[in-house]
């Protein structure tokens, strides 16, 4: 494919956007839903931005759970024929990747998968922004607090992204999960509390929000007696960057 680049100022930052080439497969972004109306637009903005970033791309809004449209019908509601690749907003692998996305596709072989936005190296360094603009310092204990998932597996993707968290900063860094998985948050907070203790530091307890936007998890995450909660991973430039690495990655694929 010919790609045709432009730098332009947006926010502030210097971004490399690309036009998309004549006939480009349609963009499925799908995130997981959510009834927070703030968490709602954050969604919609990362959908905007890799419109700005890819120029006469089209992209289609879905979600798996809570909102509309619903994958499986946006996926009916293509054109017989349409090439498309969905996009998961999401952060990690688990029953939506491997279940949902999966039944709402397979009857449609001309629409394919992507993977999902992490892990990601610049996802920990947006989690280093967030953590040290809450104030981290290097005595402080970092709880990555994730969503979860009910799969035997369904941790590895969040493991891999406190790993590579835990390379940018000096501090002990945990996993734990909001549901389905374990250790859970409030426990991850007392059992991280504790190791602080044992090994005589006085250091606090900072969750950094493994979370694309505010909504219920995130809400929750103030409850789990922690000393400080990190902003959540939007708004940011970056969660559009990577869902357009991923679908790019499709593509060349099966080039």
């Amino acid at each position: 494919m010919d790609w045709f680049f432009l730098n332009v100022l947006h926010n502030r930052c210097w971004l490399n956007v690309t036009l998309a080439p004549m006939n480009s497969p349609v963009l499925i972004a799908c995130a997981h839903g959510t009834r927070n109306a703030e968490g709602q637009a954050a969604i919609r903005r990362v959908m905007a931005e890799i419109e700005t970033l890819r120029p006469g791309l089209r992209v289609v809004e879905a979600y798996v759970d809570v909102q509309e449209p619903e994958l499986g019908g946006v996926v009916e509601g293509l054109p017989e024929g349409t090439a498309a690749v969905v996009v998961p907003l999401l952060l990690s692998t688990g029953f939506h990747i491997k279940v949902d996305v999966p039944k709402a596709i397979k009857s449609r072989p001309e629409v394919v998968a992507a993977k999902p936005l992490g892990p990601d190296p610049r996802l920990a360094e947006l989690l280093t922004t967030h953590l040290r603009a809450a104030g981290l310092q290097e005595n402080d204990g970092v709880l990555l607090a994730a969503a979860g998932s009910s799969l035997p597996d369904g941790s590895v993707d969040s493991e891999e992204q406190a790993r590579l968290l835990g390379e940018l900063l000096p501090n002990k860094v945990r996993v734990a999960y909001g549901a389905s998985a374990q250790p859970t948050v409030p426990d991850g907070v007392a059992s991280l509390r504790a190791e602080l203790a044992a090994d005589g530091g006085t250091g606090r307890v900072f969750i950094a929000s493994y979370l694309l936007a505010t909504g219920y998890f995130h809400d929750q995450l103030a409850k789990a007696g922690a000393d400080i909660v990190s902003a959540p991973l939007l708004p940011s430039t970056v969660l559009a960057e990577i869902a357009l690495e991923r679908y790019d990655a499709v593509l060349e694929s099966l080039s």
